[in-house]
């Protein structure tokens, strides 16, 4: 599979070379038999931590929801404006849209997070999209919360926020939901882990449609 592999984000041929070589580094400590592999190897290689391989979590097929949710071209919500700039814009028809920001009214009004205004103030658009968290806990809570109710019934959700405070919690939540996502057990996640995730059902999808 190495041996065919392209990346959409990779447009030098030196790039490309790069990419190529990380994989196949890559592949053979971890393996390459899956598209659940791929996308294990791009956390690692987007974290230099081959032991984030052994806490991703994916539940409900959710590399097959994604590549579905992407070939109906669904929004993609994002929490943070740092997760918008990492995922990649081309090979794909959907919007990426950030969530922070969309409801700091509410935030002040309610005295909760910006990150859970967010959700709240675009939770009409949430179904059957891509909601992918690398920061914020208590945005993914809010989100498990419309989830739990059967207000939100995203297509994919990639849950990743890190820290101590929250973060392993809201991602054990989220794996109780009957929800396509891949996750992080514990405290460890962030943008790099969230961003790499999405952007290998990214490229799965881009390489696909060609």
């Amino acid at each position: 599979m190495i041996e065919n592999y392209t990346d959409i984000g990779a447009t030098t041929a030196e790039a490309m070379r790069i990419s190529t070589k990380s994989r196949k580094l890559i592949s053979e400590l971890i393996g390459d038999n899956s598209i659940e592999d791929r996308v294990r190897q791009r956390c690692v290689i987007a974290t230099g931590d081959p032991a984030v391989a052994y806490i991703l979590s994916f539940h409900n097929n959710p590399v097959e929801a994604g590549l579905r949710a992407l070939q109906k071209g669904a929004s993609i919500f994002v929490d943070i404006n740092m997760m918008q700039a990492g995922v990649v814009k081309k090979g794909h028809q959907s919007n990426v849209v950030v969530m922070i920001g969309q409801g700091d009214e509410q935030a002040v009004a309610r005295g909760i997070t910006r990150s859970s205004a967010g959700v709240l103030a675009l939770k009409e658009k949430l179904s059957g999209s891509i909601i992918a968290i690398g920061n914020a806990p208590s945005a993914l809570l809010t989100l498990c919360e419309l989830m739990e109710s059967g207000e939100v019934l995203p297509e994919l959700v990639i849950g990743a926020p890190v820290g101590f405070v929250n973060a392993a919690e809201s991602k054990e939540r989220l794996r109780k939901i009957n929800v396509p996502s891949i996750s992080v057990v514990g405290t460890r996640g962030g943008t790099p882990i969230a961003v790499a995730a999405l952007n290998e059902i990214i490229n799965t999808y881009a390489r696909n449609s060609h």
